[in-house]
């Protein structure tokens, strides 16, 4: 049983899991059981160019991003399970309890985190209900995205980067996974607000 498992290995799920790894030493997260499922082939990084996200070399290519993410993570922070090579078909059941189905095996998890972008079609079964027109993307895109308020989708559901209803800029993506991040660890916290952060005072 995962405590968190997020969906999607681009900007936004691996932004996410890096707050979440860094907050490892925090008494209210050293027990928790991290997963991410780092399916990245459809990710639009692959073919990204960036001149102009704050904090990222001029000229660097997505797709030297996404190779870099998943080793920073596993580097920093590999007490968080990465899965690969996995594609995610269906969610079922409900908070503290749900099961993440993927083409290869299933996992249960008590908290579910979606990031995989606002293509059209949808392709995880369980979450239709949710499913409305992207609301900052032009209608000849044929974008869509997940209802939430917040980021939150339901009781135990998060949404995150492009498919909560952001626009497609890297910076806006990773601070949705970030801020979905800091607000799981609040919940773990027992409700008192978390921001993690590293000094070189420290």
């Amino acid at each position: 049983m995962y405590d968190v498992l997020i969906i999607g290995g681009g900007v936004s799920g691996m932004s996410c899991a890096l707050i979440l790894g860094s907050a490892q030493n925090k008494p209210f997260a050293t027990d928790k059981k991290i997963g991410i499922i780092a399916h990245q082939k459809a990710s639009s990084l692959q073919d990204a160019l960036f001149n102009n996200a704050y904090g990222i070399p001029a000229g660097k290519l997505g797709s030297e991003l996404l190779e870099e993410s998943v080793d920073h993570l596993n580097q920093l922070y590999h007490h968080i399970e990465q899965i690969s090579g996995e594609k995610v078909m269906k969610i079922e059941g409900e908070a503290g309890n749900f099961s993440v189905i993927t083409n290869k095996t299933s996992y249960q998890t008590k908290i579910v985190v979606i990031g995989i972008g606002a293509g059209n079609p949808f392709t995880i079964e369980g979450l239709e209900e949710y499913i409305i027109p992207h609301q900052k993307v032009i209608p000849e895109k044929n974008r869509i995205q997940l209802k939430n308020t917040d980021h939150k989708v339901a009781e135990g559901i998060f949404v995150i980067g492009t498919l909560a209803g952001w626009r497609s800029q890297l910076s806006i993506a990773a601070g949705s996974g970030a801020a979905v991040a800091t607000d799981i660890l609040t919940l773990w916290n027992g409700g008192v607000h978390v921001q993690v952060h590293d000094s070189i005072r420290k």
